[in-house]
């Protein structure tokens, strides 16, 4: 899987985190003091990037979690093959992928999109 280690006390809002094997975007980001015995907590609070579903995590700020290397590419939509899947290709490298489509966006053959890839994972932002 393609990521790297980071301290928790190195994100923000709007980083990606890995949590419960997830690919997540920050929401917020929020630290406790120290307690008598230990180091400052960090609460993180996340989305799924290609589930969306809700997630949060407390870890000290000096540990080291896992952050998803994400890539953001450019499309073109060669073909919509229902309302859920379109072939997109990618402008970089020229090929050809199957893209499961937001339900809010309406696309159609040759717009333009962006979308976001890890690993075998792709969702269209725009």
């Amino acid at each position: 899987m393609a990521k790297e280690q980071k301290e928790v006390r190195e994100l923000k809002e709007g980083n990606y985190v890995m949590m419960d094997d997830a690919a997540c975007v920050i929401n917020s980001y929020s630290t406790a003091k120290p307690g008598k015995h230990g180091s400052a907590k960090a609460r993180i609070e996340g989305k799924g990037v290609f589930d969306g579903k809700k997630r949060s995590l407390s870890q000290p700020v000096d540990a080291k979690i896992w952050v998803p290397i994400i890539n953001r590419k450019q499309g073109q939509v060669v073909s919509v093959e229902s309302d859920t899947v379109a072939q997109v290709m990618d402008l970089d490298t020229y090929e050809t992928i199957t893209i499961q489509t937001p339900e809010e966006m309406d696309i159609s053959p040759d717009d333009e999109i962006e979308y976001l890839q890890m690993e075998d994972q792709r969702k269209i932002v725009r």
